[in-house]
């Protein structure tokens, strides 16, 4: 997240990231002027804020004119522009600032949203502020998260919603997995090991060390813990449908399988639902490649073509009022813990 200027991805996490954003306008302190439910800012309060030329600034909106448009950027005419002219800055009309640059026989008005403003000098390389203005976000953003997150992020997946029903159906499913590994196939200290690394390649093209690796996770620490609910729910669906299979082919052998044969049928396997599973790995993939780069600076290599920014409802689900700490889930979910005891 280190050069806003170059990475259009990295723009949309932070101008999608409401909590960041609501934090930023505090921080910047430039009175913008309320419109149609939104802070709106003249081209000259930007001249004035970047020390720049009025054509830098509208040299930097021809060349990239649909994201500062969907930002928030707009040209305001004819009732728009008169109701724009009406509103109030305290009890100063805004029709009466020039040095707003706002002038009250203009036919247009070309104004910016705050996201719009930051985009700006999110992209402005001529200008010494608008260079700390990005020093700034990406200040903001890490202590957004690190409040959100108690400092950690590699658990931020538990702050979901979904996180704990997933977790515990990918644990019964495990229980099934691994019950079947024992019972189907010949034994080895490698198979488990093995065949879960399977799984995870074929959703994820990544092993359990490689996925470590890019987390950092410590040796006590579970790769599971860390992962979103839909990878978790398609691997569970990996584990159960392979220990049917495992079961099936045993029967029909009359014996146990060899490690040897376990992996062939595992690849035929994943082969042959592959067109079934593709949109939800290809799916499984964009999510887990572009959180990780939005929330832990964490870089999937092998997944790289994956990575997308993040929307709204994505960070809101995350950070938003509707995540929590797993600790606050887990009281929150004691019945029903209770109940999967009891069965």
């Amino acid at each position: 997240m280190n050069d806003l200027t170059n990475s259009s991805v990295h723009r949309k996490n932070i101008l999608n990231n409401r909590l960041a954003l609501t934090e930023l306008y505090k921080e910047v302190a430039v009175p913008g002027i309320m419109f149609d439910g939104k802070y709106r800012f003249t081209k000259k309060q930007l001249v004035d804020f970047f020390q720049v030329d009025e054509r830098t600034i509208e040299r930097l909106i021809e060349n990239n004119l649909s994201e500062i448009v969907e930002n928030g950027y707009e040209v305001l005419q004819y009732n728009s522009l008169r109701t724009f002219k009406l509103q109030k800055v305290g009890d100063i009309n805004v029709a009466d600032l020039p040095e707003l640059g706002i002038d009250k026989f203009a036919a247009s008005l070309a104004v910016f949203t705050f996201k719009a403003f930051l985009n700006i000098g999110m992209l402005l390389t001529e200008s010494e502020n608008a260079r700390l203005l990005r020093a700034l976000i990406l200040d903001i953003v890490i202590d957004v998260l690190n409040k959100k997150t108690g400092g950690n992020t590699k658990y931020i997946n538990q702050r979901e919603e979904e996180f704990v029903s997933s977790a515990i159906r990918e644990y019964n499913y495990r229980q099934s997995f691994t019950n079947a590994l024992d019972v189907c196939i010949e034994p080895s200290k490698f198979k488990y090991a093995q065949l879960t690394d399977k799984i995870y390649k074929a959703i994820f093209k990544e092993n359990a060390k490689e996925y470590r690796q890019i987390l950092n996770l410590k040796a006590k620490e579970s790769v599971r813990a860390t992962m979103y609910s839909e990878v978790l729910d398609l691997i569970a669906g990996y584990e159960n449908g392979f220990a049917d299979l495992l079961s099936k082919e045993k029967e029909k052998l009359g014996r146990r399988l060899r490690l040897s044969e376990a992996n062939i049928l595992f690849t035929s396997f994943a082969e042959s639902n592959n067109p079934l599973l593709t949109p939800l790995i290809e799916k499984a993939r964009s999510l887990m490649a572009s959180r990780d780069m939005a929330f832990r600076d964490a870089l999937h290599e092998k997944l790289k073509n994956y990575i997308t920014h993040l929307n709204a409802e994505e960070f809101d689900k995350f950070l938003g009022e509707r995540s929590m700490a797993l600790e606050e889930r887990l009281k929150e979910n004691i019945d029903v813990f209770k109940r999967l005891k009891d069965r």
